[in-house]
């Protein structure tokens, strides 16, 4: 697969999995109702925006990133930056306080989805 391929693979798995991780937080507060999707959208947008300006920074869209297995724990570094980047935004967004136990749950729970799903994208490239 050329780099292009790669980095959209990557790229598209990275915003499915924000999707994912912004419905399985919802579900696990019985909060999935079509009502709440301004609610999913004020942190699945805030957390995407986070995600692709400060992954760059940790070289998680390099052309080789597939290669570097050993450098995985740079996704669980970059989701808790990230994450407290989406927190702030969903604030600013939603003008409301900005929890410390939710900056930390939704950085946990980020950390460690798209440590899986970039774990599942390292065994997939190299097939």
């Amino acid at each position: 697969m050329n780099m292009f391929g790669q980095n959209r693979v990557l790229i598209t798995g990275d915003i499915l999995a924000i999707a994912v991780l912004t419905l399985i937080g919802f579900a696990s507060h019985e909060e999935l109702a079509v009502s709440f999707v301004p609610r999913m959208g004020a942190i699945f947008f805030p957390a995407a925006i986070a995600w692709f300006v400060i992954a760059p920074w940790f070289g998680l869209f390099q052309d080789d990133y597939e290669s570097k297995v050993r450098l995985h724990w740079r996704v669980a570094i970059a989701a808790l930056y990230a994450s407290t980047m989406a927190a702030f935004l969903r604030g600013l967004i939603l003008g409301t306080d900005i929890p410390p136990i939710f900056i930390a749950a939704l950085g946990v729970v980020t950390a460690i989805g798209m440590m899986i799903w970039r774990w599942l994208y390292s065994r997939i490239i190299r097939m």
